[in-house]
């Protein structure tokens, strides 16, 4: 969302320039560059914008499009489809946010080779978005900018759709608390998930990758797939230490 404090932090991003800013609507239109081993850079040319809720929930949502300002070069390949949504909201009770990404791509790349990537680079590109998120808020401190982006433009969630959304959270919540517990089974379940430090691991997590989705040429499903179950081995093998000294 940030791109100048992303090119700081993601090596993929090789230059990004801001094309046009609506400050009516907030959208944002910006041109980046990215960097493939062995294959010729990347280009995008997107657009975004930014919603807050009334709880400090916020939603980003960013898609390709064409400007008169970024005319297609031969040097770079064009991404030619391109959807990427965000949820970003506090944890109650922790200090700590939660992470829902729905996203689907088309950079041009190789399916077997795009699946391979991904595989392989997403647990260190989650790492390093870890890091960044946490040294965001002192760094804008640090160096603060005029310049007018779709942060600065964030508007606020429409009221009829932030009514759906309170609504559609309430129903999940009340069903996520029966079917956790009951008074007969006397918290249960509870104490057979306490039993299991891996399952905690896990779900901590979990809770910093957000739900991610890999829509990749059609092969959703397999892409999904093989980033879950490499997310999880390494979390596994991350919560390895702890589950042993717990049983010592």
């Amino acid at each position: 969302m940030d791109c100048e404090f992303r090119k700081q932090w993601d090596k993929m991003v090789i230059a990004y320039e801001q094309l046009q800013i609506d400050k009516e609507t907030g959208v944002e239109i910006g041109r980046m560059i990215k960097k493939f081993p062995l294959l010729m850079p990347r280009e995008y040319v997107l657009a975004w914008k930014i919603w807050e809720g009334v709880d400090k929930t916020f939603y980003c949502f960013t898609k390709e499009c064409e400007h008169p300002l970024a005319p297609r070069q031969r040097k770079y390949v064009r991404s030619a489809m391109f959807r990427s949504g965000w949820r970003i909201r506090q944890v109650p009770g922790r200090n700590a946010c939660e992470i829902n990404m729905v996203h689907q791509e088309d950079a041009g790349l190789n399916v077997e080779m795009a699946k391979l990537a991904f595989a392989k680079g997403i647990w260190s590109y989650v790492c390093k978005m870890d890091e960044a998120l946490r040294k965001y808020a002192s760094s804008r401190q640090r160096l603060p900018s005029s310049a007018i982006t779709a942060v600065s433009l964030m508007q606020k969630v429409p009221p009829k759709l932030e009514a759906i959304s309170r609504a559609e959270s309430s129903n999940v919540a009340t069903s996520s608390i029966n079917s956790v517990s009951t008074p007969e089974d006397g918290g249960a379940a509870l104490q057979k998930v306490k039993k299991k430090p891996t399952k905690k691991m896990v779900v901590n997590g979990l809770l910093l990758l957000g739900s991610l989705i890999c829509l990749s040429h059609g092969n959703s499903s397999l892409g999904a797939k093989v980033a879950v179950s490499y997310v999880l081995k390494k979390l596994c093998k991350r919560g390895t230490p702890s589950a042993q000294i717990q049983q010592r």
